[in-house]
């Protein structure tokens, strides 16, 4: 029997062209992702971030000198909230750019998609867009204990 005809020697052929292809898929997807940063603002728009690929904060502008009537503790709000919404845009864009290459090898019998803790892996980037018991993303919990802490002078009561 020929190695052309054999049913078996075929699907191996497939199985292999697949994971060469994915292969090839990962790493175009990996060099995308390295030359990728983001830009967030805050909500207020005084603070604009950018982050780097790997969620690095490597730019932080005060726009408009919105920062120069905020107390410390708005600005620092300011700051890691547009922060916080940068670094989920990049782990966002991580996950929308690896999950597709996870599936299932259609040539091999029994593969299953290959399963990602997206949590675990990139920790609190999604923390601050989640609802926590149903009540307010926890990043507005932070700017709140800020804002409404007594001790501290500009704070609300």
């Amino acid at each position: 029997m020929s190695e052309l005809n054999d049913p078996y020697a075929e699907r191996i052929h497939q199985a292999r062209s697949h994971l060469e292809a994915t292969r090839a898929a990962i790493a175009r997807a990996e060099q995308d992702l390295a030359d990728h940063n983001v830009t967030a603002r805050s909500r207020d728009r005084a603070v604009e971030v950018t982050i780097g690929p790997q969620g690095e904060l490597s730019g932080l502008t005060f726009l408009d000198n919105k920062y120069l009537s905020m107390t410390g503790p708005q600005l620092a709000a300011s700051v890691l909230e547009a922060a916080q919404r940068g670094r989920q845009q990049v782990a966002q864009r991580v996950m929308d750019t690896f999950r597709p290459l996870m599936a299932a090898n259609p040539d091999v019998p029994g593969s299953r998609d290959i399963d990602i803790d997206w949590d675990r892996l990139f920790g609190s980037a999604f923390e601050g867009g989640r609802r926590v018991g149903g009540g307010r993303p926890s990043n507005d919990r932070l700017r709140d204990e800020i804002h409404e802490d007594p001790d501290v002078p500009g704070g609300r009561p």
